[in-house]
């Protein structure tokens, strides 16, 4: 069984407002005190009886991981002690970064960059409270070649206020240059309790175009060699990013620091989302229930793979239902589900809609 182990970074130069991840805005740096928490739970959770690390995946996640210096990212990178040809993922924005310190990130074990381009719009980047501009993104993605990453994701936001199928060319075109082996392109979404929120911007594409703009970008991302894995998420042969796949296929996860989340032999917990408590050892992780078969089905409906019925029923003692199968049926015909026995496959169509799916195949 792999284990996957994520480091929540709660710490950002300013936060953006689309943005509704756990972080703290106007941070510089990462506190030692805060390096010094995670090391103290790897240390726990290495040495309990439940499992060891040694993980087939190493994630930093934020928040704003490239905060961190080299030396403390070495340090976590030691002290979670990856198996061999571990995939170790560090977070990037591109303000962030230079050519020491992207090369200091490599001699500490990092051997993946994912970087927060999000558009090659200058305009679209200030409205997101993006503190980057294109040409730094471009510059921060040559760094990176120049050091040595040779596994480089971006991110691509979709549907913008006032977007169009040329800014996403133009976003397309600067990765694809750039080198990036994955791309991950996701809609812009309204989440509560961000600053786009409590003010809506103007110029969103309404729901049917935001459902154009995904197609368009799954089309040119595969004309331009990027194969669709997930809902989001496009890759080069070879380049699919193992951590999350971990999470679409039920496997064992750790997720340590404030807000992160975890699956450990089918049980979910949470830190709460309080960095002062995590860092003074005074939280503890709060039980989320299980994981079981429907969660199962859920997760691997988001794969290109889709679901395995027989894989299904073996690892949780799950099978369709009859009426769940004539519902998938109808699904195949509406083209919003792949045609083909053994598999449960969504179309890039089904997959805007996969939520209202799931709650009448799951109902």
């Amino acid at each position: 069984m792999s284990l996957g182990l994520y480091l929540h970074i709660p710490y950002c130069l300013a936060r953006c407002r689309y943005c509704d991840f756990y972080s703290r805005g106007g941070q510089k740096e990462v506190p030692d005190a805060y390096v010094d928490a995670l090391a103290r739970e790897m240390a726990r959770w290495g040495n309990c009886d439940c499992t060891a690390l040694r993980p087939d995946t190493l994630y930093f996640g934020g928040g704003t991981p490239s905060l961190l210096r080299p030396a403390q990212a070495a340090r976590l990178v030691d002290q979670a002690a990856p198996a061999p040809e571990a995939e170790v993922t560090l977070e990037a924005n591109p303000e962030t970064v230079d050519p020491a310190r992207l090369e200091g990130f490599r001699r500490a074990g990092i051997n993946r960059l994912s970087l927060g381009v999000q558009t090659a719009d200058d305009d679209s980047l200030a409205r997101l409270g993006r503190p980057h501009t294109a040409a730094q993104s471009r510059q921060a993605l040559a760094w990176a070649r120049q050091v040595g990453f040779s596994n480089i994701s971006g991110d691509i936001m979709l549907a913008l206020p006032h977007y169009t199928r040329e800014e996403f060319d133009r976003t397309l075109d600067l990765l694809a240059q750039g080198g990036c082996t994955h791309i991950s392109a996701y809609l812009l979404k309204i989440e509560p309790g961000t600053a786009f929120a409590r003010h809506t911007p103007e110029g969103l594409p309404d729901a049917d175009a935001a459902a154009e703009f995904y197609l368009y970008a799954v089309e040119q991302l595969a004309a331009a060699g990027y194969r669709q894995y997930e809902i989001s998420n496009f890759a080069k042969p070879g380049y699919e990013g193992r951590h999350n796949l971990l999470y679409w296929d039920c496997q064992d996860y750790l997720g340590l620091g404030p807000a992160a989340h975890s699956c450990m032999n089918r049980r979910r917990f949470y830190w709460p989302a309080d960095t002062r408590a995590f860092v003074e050892g005074r939280s503890a992780p709060v039980q989320d229930g299980g994981c079981d078969g429907e969660d199962y089905i859920m997760l691997r409906l988001r794969l290109a793979a889709g679901l395995d019925e027989e894989t299904l029923a073996r690892r949780f003692g799950v099978r369709l239902t009859e009426r769940q199968r004539a519902f998938w049926r109808r699904c195949q015909a509406a083209g919003y589900a792949a045609p083909g026995d053994g598999a449960l496959r969504l179309t890039p169509a089904g997959m805007i809609i996969q939520n209202s799916i799931l709650v009448e195949l799951l109902g």
